[in-house]
Protein backbone atom coordinates (compact mmCIF):
# COMPACT_ATOMS: atom_id res chain seq x y z
CA UNK A 1 0.00 0.00 0.00
CA UNK A 2 1.06 3.14 -0.29
CA UNK A 3 2.32 5.88 2.06
CA UNK A 4 0.01 8.77 2.67
CA UNK A 5 2.72 11.02 2.84
CA UNK A 6 4.03 13.80 0.72
CA UNK A 7 7.39 12.62 -1.27
CA UNK A 8 9.61 14.65 0.80
CA UNK A 9 9.81 12.21 3.43
CA UNK A 10 11.22 8.89 1.37
CA UNK A 11 15.02 11.06 2.46
CA UNK A 12 16.28 11.95 5.74
CA UNK A 13 15.33 15.73 6.51
CA UNK A 14 15.92 18.54 8.80
CA UNK A 15 13.92 20.60 10.80
CA UNK A 16 14.69 22.97 13.65
CA UNK A 17 17.32 21.91 15.90
CA UNK A 18 19.00 20.03 12.47
CA UNK A 19 17.58 16.63 13.50
CA UNK A 20 18.15 13.82 11.37
CA UNK A 21 15.57 11.46 11.67
CA UNK A 22 15.54 8.47 9.93
CA UNK A 23 15.12 5.79 12.09
CA UNK A 24 13.88 4.46 15.46
CA UNK A 25 13.36 1.57 18.47
CA UNK A 26 9.95 3.76 19.01
CA UNK A 27 7.18 3.34 16.62
CA UNK A 28 7.08 5.83 13.79
CA UNK A 29 4.03 8.12 13.55
CA UNK A 30 3.26 10.09 10.72
CA UNK A 31 0.80 12.37 10.21
CA UNK A 32 0.33 14.65 6.91
CA UNK A 33 -3.14 17.42 7.28
CA UNK A 34 -3.23 17.78 2.84
CA UNK A 35 -2.18 21.55 2.93
CA UNK A 36 -4.43 22.17 6.53
CA UNK A 37 -3.64 23.99 9.73
CA UNK A 38 -4.55 21.59 12.89
CA UNK A 39 -6.30 24.03 15.03
CA UNK A 40 -8.18 23.49 18.98
CA UNK A 41 -11.61 23.18 17.48
CA UNK A 42 -12.81 21.80 15.26
CA UNK A 43 -11.09 18.88 13.91
CA UNK A 44 -9.56 18.57 10.31
CA UNK A 45 -9.67 15.25 8.68
CA UNK A 46 -6.27 14.56 7.41
CA UNK A 47 -4.24 11.25 7.19
CA UNK A 48 -2.03 9.14 9.69
CA UNK A 49 0.66 6.22 8.78
CA UNK A 50 1.81 4.03 11.64
CA UNK A 51 5.71 2.18 11.24
CA UNK A 52 5.80 -0.38 13.87
CA UNK A 53 7.82 -3.79 13.31
CA UNK A 54 7.88 -5.26 16.66
CA UNK A 55 9.24 -4.93 20.18
CA UNK A 56 13.22 -4.65 19.97
CA UNK A 57 13.19 -4.23 15.97
CA UNK A 58 14.06 -0.96 14.06
CA UNK A 59 11.58 1.46 12.30
CA UNK A 60 12.58 3.39 9.40
CA UNK A 61 10.94 5.96 7.69
CA UNK A 62 11.10 4.57 4.58
CA UNK A 63 9.19 1.26 5.71
CA UNK A 64 5.64 0.83 4.96
CA UNK A 65 2.63 2.18 7.00
CA UNK A 66 2.01 -1.29 8.93
CA UNK A 67 0.22 -0.27 12.22
CA UNK A 68 -2.33 1.87 10.77
CA UNK A 69 -3.02 3.68 7.77
CA UNK A 70 -5.55 5.91 7.23
CA UNK A 71 -7.92 8.51 7.81
CA UNK A 72 -8.14 10.67 11.06
CA UNK A 73 -9.73 13.62 12.59
CA UNK A 74 -7.02 15.53 14.75
CA UNK A 75 -7.59 18.67 16.60
CA UNK A 76 -4.77 20.31 19.26
CA UNK A 77 -6.15 19.08 23.21
CA UNK A 78 -5.00 20.31 26.77
CA UNK A 79 -5.32 23.78 28.61
CA UNK A 80 -2.03 25.18 29.39
CA UNK A 81 -0.16 22.62 27.40
CA UNK A 82 -1.07 24.37 24.02
CA UNK A 83 0.22 27.05 24.74
CA UNK A 84 3.82 25.01 24.56
CA UNK A 85 5.52 25.07 21.11
CA UNK A 86 5.42 21.50 21.45
CA UNK A 87 1.14 20.77 20.72
CA UNK A 88 -0.63 18.03 22.01
CA UNK A 89 -3.06 16.24 20.17
CA UNK A 90 -6.64 14.70 20.40
CA UNK A 91 -7.33 12.51 17.42
CA UNK A 92 -9.72 9.74 16.15
CA UNK A 93 -9.39 7.10 13.56
CA UNK A 94 -12.00 7.15 10.75
CA UNK A 95 -13.18 5.08 8.32
CA UNK A 96 -13.21 6.92 4.61
CA UNK A 97 -16.41 7.94 5.36
CA UNK A 98 -16.08 9.23 8.28
CA UNK A 99 -17.59 6.52 10.76
CA UNK A 100 -15.73 5.70 13.95
CA UNK A 101 -12.83 3.69 13.13
CA UNK A 102 -12.59 1.01 16.19
CA UNK A 103 -8.97 -0.37 16.02
CA UNK A 104 -5.92 -1.93 17.81
CA UNK A 105 -3.06 0.64 17.89
CA UNK A 106 0.63 -0.54 19.23
CA UNK A 107 -1.17 -3.77 21.34
CA UNK A 108 -3.83 -1.24 22.71
CA UNK A 109 -7.77 -2.38 22.96
CA UNK A 110 -9.70 -1.77 19.64
CA UNK A 111 -11.34 1.94 19.74
CA UNK A 112 -11.21 4.75 18.02
CA UNK A 113 -11.00 7.86 20.38
CA UNK A 114 -7.03 8.67 21.33
CA UNK A 115 -4.53 11.09 22.72
CA UNK A 116 -0.85 12.23 21.57
CA UNK A 117 0.52 13.56 24.56
CA UNK A 118 3.41 15.78 24.22
CA UNK A 119 6.07 16.21 27.61
CA UNK A 120 7.38 19.26 27.83
CA UNK A 121 7.73 20.55 30.71
CA UNK A 122 8.05 16.81 31.67
CA UNK A 123 11.99 16.84 31.06
CA UNK A 124 12.36 13.21 32.38
CA UNK A 125 9.71 12.22 29.28
CA UNK A 126 8.17 9.17 31.52
CA UNK A 127 6.22 11.03 34.50
CA UNK A 128 2.91 10.32 33.25
CA UNK A 129 3.72 7.18 32.35
CA UNK A 130 5.09 6.28 35.39
CA UNK A 131 2.24 7.38 37.29
CA UNK A 132 -0.29 4.87 34.52
CA UNK A 133 1.76 1.96 35.15
CA UNK A 134 2.06 2.31 39.05
CA UNK A 135 -2.25 2.67 38.86
CA UNK A 136 -2.41 -0.43 36.97
CA UNK A 137 -0.07 -2.49 39.30
CA UNK A 138 -2.42 -1.20 41.87
CA UNK A 139 -5.31 -2.64 40.46
CA UNK A 140 -7.19 -0.23 38.92
CA UNK A 141 -8.00 0.97 35.00
CA UNK A 142 -5.56 3.94 33.70
CA UNK A 143 -4.90 4.65 30.12
CA UNK A 144 -2.57 2.23 28.41
CA UNK A 145 0.29 4.32 26.66
CA UNK A 146 3.12 3.63 23.96
CA UNK A 147 5.96 6.09 23.05
CA UNK A 148 6.47 6.83 20.10
CA UNK A 149 8.43 9.75 17.73
CA UNK A 150 6.13 12.18 15.52
CA UNK A 151 6.64 13.74 12.25
CA UNK A 152 3.90 15.80 10.86
CA UNK A 153 3.77 17.52 7.43
CA UNK A 154 7.67 15.81 7.31
CA UNK A 155 8.43 18.13 10.26
CA UNK A 156 10.10 15.83 12.93
CA UNK A 157 8.16 16.72 16.49
CA UNK A 158 10.02 14.74 18.52
CA UNK A 159 8.97 11.90 21.52
CA UNK A 160 5.27 11.83 22.24
CA UNK A 161 3.27 9.37 24.44
CA UNK A 162 0.08 7.75 22.35
CA UNK A 163 -2.14 6.68 24.57
CA UNK A 164 -6.07 5.69 25.62
CA UNK A 165 -8.50 8.79 25.96
CA UNK A 166 -10.36 8.38 29.31
CA UNK A 167 -14.08 7.51 28.06
CA UNK A 168 -16.69 5.14 28.71
CA UNK A 169 -15.71 1.73 27.00
CA UNK A 170 -15.13 -2.13 28.41
CA UNK A 171 -11.54 -1.87 28.14
CA UNK A 172 -11.40 1.49 29.73
CA UNK A 173 -13.51 3.20 32.37
CA UNK A 174 -16.02 -0.11 32.10
CA UNK A 175 -19.33 1.22 33.29
CA UNK A 176 -22.52 1.30 32.12
CA UNK A 177 -23.99 2.78 29.09
CA UNK A 178 -26.30 6.16 29.80
CA UNK A 179 -28.69 6.43 27.35
CA UNK A 180 -31.50 9.24 26.90
CA UNK A 181 -34.24 6.68 28.24
CA UNK A 182 -32.44 5.33 30.80
CA UNK A 183 -34.64 8.16 33.50
CA UNK A 184 -35.60 6.02 36.23
CA UNK A 185 -34.92 2.23 38.14
CA UNK A 186 -31.96 0.97 38.13
CA UNK A 187 -30.62 2.11 34.62
CA UNK A 188 -30.72 5.51 35.86
CA UNK A 189 -28.27 5.11 38.62
CA UNK A 190 -25.01 4.53 36.25
CA UNK A 191 -23.17 5.30 34.74
CA UNK A 192 -21.41 8.41 35.13
CA UNK A 193 -18.31 10.20 34.97
CA UNK A 194 -17.76 13.73 36.35
CA UNK A 195 -14.64 15.36 37.26
CA UNK A 196 -13.30 18.47 39.81
CA UNK A 197 -11.13 20.10 36.57
CA UNK A 198 -10.30 23.67 35.14
CA UNK A 199 -12.42 24.61 32.36
CA UNK A 200 -11.27 24.14 28.82
CA UNK A 201 -12.33 25.11 25.09
CA UNK A 202 -14.68 22.31 25.58
CA UNK A 203 -16.32 23.02 28.64
CA UNK A 204 -18.39 26.18 30.52
CA UNK A 205 -20.12 26.79 33.32
CA UNK A 206 -23.13 24.91 31.95
CA UNK A 207 -21.34 21.78 31.67
CA UNK A 208 -21.21 21.47 35.81
CA UNK A 209 -22.65 22.30 38.70
CA UNK A 210 -22.19 23.67 42.29
CA UNK A 211 -21.32 21.68 44.96
CA UNK A 212 -23.10 22.86 48.39
CA UNK A 213 -20.20 21.95 50.06
CA UNK A 214 -17.02 24.24 49.81
CA UNK A 215 -13.55 23.64 49.47
CA UNK A 216 -11.19 23.48 52.25
CA UNK A 217 -10.05 26.93 51.89
CA UNK A 218 -13.87 27.96 51.68
CA UNK A 219 -14.34 28.65 47.77
CA UNK A 220 -17.44 27.34 45.31
CA UNK A 221 -16.28 23.70 44.34
CA UNK A 222 -17.57 23.27 40.77
CA UNK A 223 -18.06 19.52 39.34
CA UNK A 224 -17.93 18.79 35.86
CA UNK A 225 -20.19 16.51 33.61
CA UNK A 226 -17.81 14.25 31.80
CA UNK A 227 -19.43 11.45 30.78
CA UNK A 228 -22.31 11.93 28.83
CA UNK A 229 -21.75 15.23 28.05
CA UNK A 230 -23.63 17.48 29.15
CA UNK A 231 -25.66 18.03 25.93
CA UNK A 232 -26.77 14.72 25.99
CA UNK A 233 -28.00 14.23 29.70
CA UNK A 234 -31.94 14.81 30.23
CA UNK A 235 -32.47 16.87 33.30
CA UNK A 236 -33.63 13.60 35.42
CA UNK A 237 -29.95 12.13 35.07
CA UNK A 238 -28.63 15.49 35.68
CA UNK A 239 -30.33 15.95 38.98
CA UNK A 240 -29.28 11.95 40.11
CA UNK A 241 -26.02 11.99 40.00
CA UNK A 242 -26.03 15.57 41.57
CA UNK A 243 -28.04 14.65 44.33
CA UNK A 244 -26.19 11.53 44.69
CA UNK A 245 -22.95 13.24 45.14
CA UNK A 246 -24.59 15.69 47.50
CA UNK A 247 -25.93 12.83 49.99
CA UNK A 248 -21.98 11.68 50.02
CA UNK A 249 -21.01 15.25 50.42
CA UNK A 250 -23.98 15.59 53.54
CA UNK A 251 -23.01 12.28 55.01
CA UNK A 252 -19.05 13.47 54.97
CA UNK A 253 -19.71 15.91 56.86
CA UNK A 254 -21.98 14.81 59.60
CA UNK A 255 -21.68 13.78 62.44
CA UNK A 256 -22.19 10.16 62.14
CA UNK A 257 -19.90 10.30 59.06
CA UNK A 258 -17.97 7.58 60.07
CA UNK A 259 -20.99 5.60 60.50
CA UNK A 260 -20.60 2.08 58.34
CA UNK A 261 -24.15 2.28 57.47
CA UNK A 262 -25.44 5.80 56.96
CA UNK A 263 -21.90 7.42 56.48
CA UNK A 264 -19.77 8.10 54.17
CA UNK A 265 -19.42 4.23 53.15
CA UNK A 266 -22.72 4.05 52.02
CA UNK A 267 -21.51 6.33 48.99
CA UNK A 268 -18.29 5.79 48.24
CA UNK A 269 -15.78 3.18 47.20
CA UNK A 270 -12.94 3.88 50.15
CA UNK A 271 -10.74 1.80 48.48
CA UNK A 272 -10.06 3.56 45.35
CA UNK A 273 -10.36 6.93 47.47
CA UNK A 274 -7.57 5.63 49.86
CA UNK A 275 -5.48 4.22 46.62
CA UNK A 276 -6.54 7.94 44.81
CA UNK A 277 -4.81 9.77 48.02
CA UNK A 278 -1.39 7.62 47.97
CA UNK A 279 -0.22 8.01 44.48
CA UNK A 280 -0.96 11.73 44.59
CA UNK A 281 0.49 12.06 48.11
CA UNK A 282 3.73 9.56 46.42
CA UNK A 283 3.44 12.10 43.51
CA UNK A 284 3.50 14.74 45.63
CA UNK A 285 1.13 16.35 42.99
CA UNK A 286 0.43 20.10 43.00
CA UNK A 287 -2.26 19.49 40.72
CA UNK A 288 -3.88 16.53 42.66
CA UNK A 289 -7.42 17.05 44.12
CA UNK A 290 -8.23 19.90 42.20
CA UNK A 291 -7.45 19.57 38.67
CA UNK A 292 -8.35 16.56 36.82
CA UNK A 293 -9.83 14.76 39.54
CA UNK A 294 -11.90 12.19 37.63
CA UNK A 295 -14.74 9.74 39.46
CA UNK A 296 -17.26 7.26 37.64
CA UNK A 297 -20.42 5.80 39.18
CA UNK A 298 -21.88 2.89 37.87
CA UNK A 299 -25.17 1.45 38.55
CA UNK A 300 -26.71 0.31 41.34
CA UNK A 301 -26.97 -3.33 40.35
CA UNK A 302 -22.94 -3.26 39.39
CA UNK A 303 -22.12 -1.94 42.76
CA UNK A 304 -22.96 2.02 42.13
CA UNK A 305 -20.96 3.85 44.45
CA UNK A 306 -18.90 6.49 43.55
CA UNK A 307 -15.58 5.84 42.72
CA UNK A 308 -12.00 7.79 42.20
CA UNK A 309 -10.36 7.54 39.01
CA UNK A 310 -8.75 6.95 36.72
CA UNK A 311 -5.12 8.71 37.43
CA UNK A 312 -4.66 11.66 35.22
CA UNK A 313 -2.14 14.81 34.42
CA UNK A 314 1.01 14.03 36.54
CA UNK A 315 3.42 16.01 34.66
CA UNK A 316 4.00 18.33 37.25
CA UNK A 317 4.34 15.63 40.15
CA UNK A 318 7.33 14.09 41.11
CA UNK A 319 9.09 17.10 42.39
CA UNK A 320 8.58 18.50 38.83
CA UNK A 321 8.04 22.15 39.76
CA UNK A 322 10.37 24.88 41.20
CA UNK A 323 7.51 27.18 43.11
CA UNK A 324 4.71 26.48 45.84
CA UNK A 325 7.61 23.78 47.12
CA UNK A 326 6.85 21.82 44.41
CA UNK A 327 10.27 20.44 44.93
CA UNK A 328 10.30 19.78 48.16
CA UNK A 329 10.14 15.96 49.49
CA UNK A 330 8.29 16.28 52.48
CA UNK A 331 4.85 17.42 53.45
CA UNK A 332 1.27 17.02 51.90
CA UNK A 333 -0.23 17.76 49.11
CA UNK A 334 -3.67 17.92 50.25
CA UNK A 335 -3.06 20.94 52.70
CA UNK A 336 -0.43 22.21 50.83
CA UNK A 337 -0.85 26.27 49.39
CA UNK A 338 -2.59 25.04 46.58
CA UNK A 339 -5.31 23.18 49.27
CA UNK A 340 -7.73 25.47 49.70
CA UNK A 341 -8.82 24.44 46.22
CA UNK A 342 -9.51 20.88 47.20
CA UNK A 343 -12.93 19.43 47.87
CA UNK A 344 -12.90 18.76 51.74
CA UNK A 345 -12.90 15.08 50.87
CA UNK A 346 -9.99 13.63 51.70
CA UNK A 347 -9.09 15.93 54.89
CA UNK A 348 -12.39 14.85 56.63
CA UNK A 349 -11.80 11.12 55.60
CA UNK A 350 -8.61 11.24 58.00
CA UNK A 351 -10.99 12.25 60.92
CA UNK A 352 -11.89 8.25 60.83
CA UNK A 353 -9.76 6.43 62.56
CA UNK A 354 -11.07 3.16 60.36
CA UNK A 355 -10.16 4.46 57.45
CA UNK A 356 -6.34 5.86 58.43
CA UNK A 357 -5.73 2.38 59.68
CA UNK A 358 -6.90 1.23 56.04
CA UNK A 359 -4.63 3.75 54.43
CA UNK A 360 -1.21 2.86 56.60
CA UNK A 361 -2.11 -1.30 55.50
CA UNK A 362 -2.55 -0.24 52.47
CA UNK A 363 0.90 1.50 52.04
CA UNK A 364 2.99 -0.86 53.55
CA UNK A 365 1.18 -3.60 51.40
CA UNK A 366 1.91 -1.34 48.43
CA UNK A 367 5.78 -0.93 49.79
CA UNK A 368 6.60 -4.28 49.92
CA UNK A 369 5.15 -5.10 46.27
CA UNK A 370 4.80 -2.02 43.37
CA UNK A 371 5.61 0.55 46.00
CA UNK A 372 9.20 -0.58 46.68
CA UNK A 373 12.07 1.35 45.24
CA UNK A 374 13.23 -1.36 43.34
CA UNK A 375 10.19 -1.72 41.44
CA UNK A 376 9.73 2.00 40.69
CA UNK A 377 13.38 2.71 39.80
CA UNK A 378 13.39 -0.93 38.00
CA UNK A 379 10.49 0.61 35.72
CA UNK A 380 12.03 4.34 35.70
CA UNK A 381 15.89 2.47 34.11
CA UNK A 382 14.25 0.50 31.97
CA UNK A 383 11.92 3.60 30.41
CA UNK A 384 14.93 5.75 30.39
CA UNK A 385 17.28 3.28 28.43
CA UNK A 386 13.97 2.21 26.11
CA UNK A 387 14.03 6.07 25.13
CA UNK A 388 17.63 6.80 24.92
CA UNK A 389 18.35 7.51 21.51
CA UNK A 390 14.68 9.16 20.86
CA UNK A 391 15.01 11.43 23.93
CA UNK A 392 18.16 12.78 21.95
CA UNK A 393 16.54 13.77 18.88
CA UNK A 394 13.68 15.16 21.13
CA UNK A 395 15.54 17.73 22.99
CA UNK A 396 17.49 18.54 19.75
CA UNK A 397 14.14 19.55 18.72
CA UNK A 398 12.99 21.46 21.27
CA UNK A 399 16.01 23.00 23.36
CA UNK A 400 14.94 22.24 26.96
CA UNK A 401 17.41 20.49 29.05
CA UNK A 402 20.08 22.20 30.77
CA UNK A 403 21.46 19.33 32.80
CA UNK A 404 21.44 15.96 30.55
CA UNK A 405 18.37 13.49 30.33
CA UNK A 406 20.30 11.00 32.34
CA UNK A 407 20.60 13.92 35.27
CA UNK A 408 16.99 14.49 34.97
CA UNK A 409 16.21 10.95 35.70
CA UNK A 410 18.42 10.84 38.38
CA UNK A 411 16.88 14.01 40.08
CA UNK A 412 13.48 11.79 39.91
CA UNK A 413 15.00 9.17 41.41
CA UNK A 414 16.54 11.23 44.21
CA UNK A 415 13.47 12.75 45.08
CA UNK A 416 11.30 9.44 44.72
CA UNK A 417 13.73 7.89 47.58
CA UNK A 418 13.28 10.60 49.91
CA UNK A 419 9.26 11.08 49.25
CA UNK A 420 8.88 7.29 49.85
CA UNK A 421 11.08 7.74 52.83
CA UNK A 422 9.41 10.23 54.52
CA UNK A 423 5.64 8.87 53.68
CA UNK A 424 6.77 5.98 55.33
CA UNK A 425 7.52 8.20 58.33
CA UNK A 426 4.44 10.07 58.32
CA UNK A 427 1.60 7.97 57.09
CA UNK A 428 -0.69 8.21 59.40
CA UNK A 429 -2.87 5.14 61.21
CA UNK A 430 -2.02 2.18 62.73
CA UNK A 431 -1.66 -1.18 60.63
CA UNK A 432 -3.80 -4.13 62.68
CA UNK A 433 -5.65 -6.11 59.70
CA UNK A 434 -3.48 -8.84 58.50
CA UNK A 435 -5.06 -8.81 54.65
CA UNK A 436 -5.11 -5.40 53.53
CA UNK A 437 -6.86 -3.80 50.11
CA UNK A 438 -5.71 -5.98 47.14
Amino acid sequence: MKKLLLIALISPFFTEGQVNFTASNLPIVVINTNGQTILDDPRIVCDMGIIYNGNGIFNSINDTFNEYNGKISIEYRGSTSQGFPKKPYALETQKANGDNNNVSILGMPKENDWILYAPYTDKSLLRNVLTFDIGRKMGSYASRTQFCELVIDSVYQGVYVFMEKLKRDKNRIDIARLDSNDLAGDSLTGGYIIKVDKFTATGSWWDSWQSNYNTIGGNSLTIQYHYPESDDMLPQQKSYIESYVDSFEYALSASFFADTTIGYNKYIDVNSFIDFYIVNELARNIDGYRLSTFMYKDRRSNGGKLTMGPLWDFNLAFGNLDYSNGGDPTGWVVNSVFGGDHPFWFERLLDDTTYQNKLKCRWEYLRERSFSQDSIFNFIDSISFYLDSAQQRNFQRWNLLSPFFQEEIDILKDWLEDRLLWLDSNMPGNCYITNPIE
